[in-house]
C-alpha cells in the first residue's frame, strides 16, 4: 500500500511540475507578443486562442476521461485495451478531420462571426490546424496517464511549448513573420508534441468497435457543455470586448483604438492572473488526493476548515502584493531598453485588481469542492459551473459598454463570487463544516482597502506599498492569533532545535 501511495506522489509531482512548467515557459510569450506585435494583432491572437479554447472542448467531446475509465476498466477485466485505443483514434480522427475541414472552407465567415474581418480568415485556418493537432494529442497523453509513464507525458508536454517559444522568438525576431509566426510556432509545437508521443500509436490495430464508441460517448458527452461552461468564465470576456461600439471605445479610452487594440490590451494584461494562478493551480494538485486521503479522520472537518483559512490567507496576501507591485514592474524601464508590456498596453492596467481578487473566491470554490467529492455529490458541479457562467455573460454584456475592459474584468470577479458562493451552498449542504468566514470576510475587505491606498493617499512608491504589504500581514495576524501563535512557536522551536545542534 505504502509503494502504490509513493508512486502516486511521484506521478502527481511530474504531472504537476510539468503542467506548471510548461505555463510558466508559455507565459514568456506574453511580453514577447506584447513587445513585437501591434495591440491589435495582439487583439487577433487573444481572441482565437480564446475560441481556440472552446472549440478544444467540442473537438474533444469528453473522450479523454471516458477513454480513461472505459481502457481502465478493461485493464481490470484483463481484457485488451487496443481496440478501445483504437476506436477513441479513429473516432477523434474522422471528426476532428471533419470539423478542421468546415473550419478550413468556411473560414471567412467564421472570421467575421467572431468579430475579425474577412481579410484575416488565414488566422483562422492556423487555428483550424492547431485543434485537429491538439485533437489527435488527447487519446495518447491519456494513454500515457493510464499506464504511467509520466515522464514521457512530461516531456512531450514541455518540449512542445520550448518549441513555440523558440520559434516564435525566431519567427518574429529574424524572419519579421509577425502574427503569423505566432501562429505558426504554436503547430510547430503541437507537431512536435505529436513526434514525442508517436511510439504510443504502435498499439493501434485498425479496430473499430460502435459498442465501445457508444460507451465512450455516453460517458464523455455530459462534459461538453459543462467544460464550455466552465471556460466561459474566463473566456466570455474578449468575446465582448471585440463587439465594442467604437463610439463607446472613444467616450471610454479616447481616439484612436479599435476593438482588436482593446482585446489585445486586455488579453496580455490579464495574463498577469498567472502569478495566483499557477498557486492554486499547484494547490489544486495536492488538494485532491490530500482530502481524500484524510476524510474518514475523525478531526477532518476541523483540518479541512484550517486548510481553506491558510490557502485562502495566503491567496490574499498574493492577490493584494499582485495588486501593488505588477504595475510598477509593468511600467519599469528595463536596462533602459525595454518594458514587460510597453506604454500602449498602460491604459488597461487599471483591470489587474479585480483580476487578482477574483483568484481568491477560486480558491474558495477549490477548497469547497472537498465536501461534493467526498460525499460523491457531482451532480451538483454543473449547476455550479452553469451559474458562474451565467452571470459571468449577463455582467459582462452588461458593464462592457459601460466600463470597458473594467467590465469584463468585473464580470470575473462576479463570476468567481456567485461559483464560490454556489460551491460553498452544496458543499455544506451535503459535508456541513463551521468555516470562519467572518475573519475571512474581514482580512477581504482589508485588503480592499489597502489596494486602494496609495491611488488615494497619492503615494504610489515601493517603500509605501511594502509598508501596506507588511501591515496587511500584521493584520491577519491579529485576525488569526492563535493560528499565528502556533506557527511562530513551531518556528521559535525548529530555530531553538537548530541552534542547539
Amino acid at each position: 500500500m505504502l509503494d502504490k501511495l509513493k508512486l502516486l506522489a511521484k506521478d502527481t509531482v511530474i504531472y504537476g511540475s510539468s503542467t506548471i512548467l510548461a505555463r510558466g515557459l508559455n507565459y514568456l510569450l506574453v511580453p514577447l507578443y506584447a513587445n513585437l506585435l501591434t495591440t491589435f494583432e495582439n487583439g487577433i491572437h487573444a481572441l482565437i486562442y480564446a475560441n481556440i479554447a472552446l472549440a478544444n472542448v467540442l473537438f474533444a467531446y469528453g473522450m479523454e476521461t471516458s477513454y480513461l475509465k472505459v481502457a481502465s476498466d478493461n485493464q481490470r477485466d484483463g481484457a485488451d485495451s487496443s481496440g478501445c485505443f483504437s476506436t477513441a483514434v479513429i473516432s477523434l480522427l474522422l471528426t476532428s478531420t471533419a470539423l478542421t475541414a468546415c473550419i478550413l472552407f468556411f473560414a471567412p465567415s467564421i472570421a467575421e462571426l467572431i468579430g475579425l474581418s474577412e481579410s484575416q480568415k488565414d488566422f483562422i485556418r492556423y487555428a483550424a490546424v492547431i485543434l485537429w493537432l491538439d485533437a489527435l494529442l488527447v487519446i495518447p497523453f491519456a494513454e500515457l496517464r493510464l499506464k504511467r509513464r509520466a515522464i514521457r507525458f512530461a516531456v512531450a508536454r514541455v518540449l512542445g511549448v520550448v518549441i513555440v517559444v523558440i520559434t516564435a522568438f525566431v519567427s518574429i525576431m529574424q524572419f519579421d513573420a509577425g502574427l503569423h509566426g505566432a501562429f505558426l510556432a504554436n503547430i510547430a509545437g503541437s507537431l512536435i508534441s505529436l513526434l514525442v508521443v508517436l511510439p504510443v500509436f504502435r498499439q493501434f490495430r485498425g479496430f473499430f468497435s460502435a459498442d465501445t464508441l457508444r460507451t465512450m460517448l455516453r460517458i464523455g458527452l455530459p462534459y461538453v457543455p459543462t467544460g464550455i461552461a466552465g471556460l466561459l468564465v474566463h473566456l466570455i470576456d474578449r468575446n465582448v470586448l471585440i463587439r465594442m461600439r467604437p463610439e463607446d471605445i472613444e467616450r471610454i479610452y479616447g481616439s484612436g483604438y479599435v476593438q482588436s487594440d482593446i482585446v489585445g490590451i486586455y488579453g496580455r494584461v490579464a495574463a498577469f492572473g498567472i502569478i495566483i494562478q499557477l498557486f492554486i493551480q499547484v494547490f489544486r494538485f495536492a488538494w485532491q488526493p490530500f482530502f481524500l486521503q484524510h476524510a474518514g479522520e475523525p478531526e477532518a472537518k476541523k483540518l479541512f476548515r484550517h486548510v481553506l483559512s491558510i490557502s485562502t490567507v495566503f491567496a490574499m496576501v498574493i492577490a493584494l502584493a499582485a495588486t501593488l507591485f505588477v504595475p510598477d514592474l509593468i511600467r519599469h524601464h528595463y536596462l533602459d531598453s525595454f518594458y514587460i508590456l510597453p506604454p500602449a498596453y498602460w491604459v488597461g492596467l487599471s483591470i489587474l485588481p479585480w483580476i487578482f481578487f477574483s483568484y481568491i473566491f477560486d480558491m474558495i470554490a477549490t477548497n469547497l469542492t472537498a465536501g461534493i467529492l467526498i460525499t460523491g455529490s457531482t451532480r451538483y458541479l454543473p449547476l455550479v459551473t452553469f451559474a458562474g457562467a451565467g452571470v459571468t455573460t449577463a455582467v459582462c454584456l452588461s458593464l462592457v459598454p459601460v466600463m470597458g475592459m473594467d467590465g469584463a474584468a468585473i464580470s470575473i470577479l462576479a463570476g468567481t463570487v456567485v461559483m464560490s458562493v454556489c460551491m460553498g451552498y452544496f458543499s455544506l449542504k451535503v459535508y456541513p463544516n463551521r468555516y470562519e468566514w467572518l475573519k475571512l470576510l474581514l482580512l477581504f475587505c482589508a485588503g480592499i482597502v489597502f489596494s486602494r491606498l496609495p491611488a488615494l493617499t497619492g503615494k504610489q512608491d515601493i517603500w509605501f506599498e511594502i509598508v501596506l504589504t507588511v501591515c496587511y500581514l500584521g493584520v491577519i495576524m491579529a485576525v488569526f492569533r492563535s493560528e499565528a501563535d502556533y506557527v511562530l512557536g513551531l518556528l521559535r522551536s525548529k530555530l531553538k532545535g537548530g541552534d542547539e545542534q
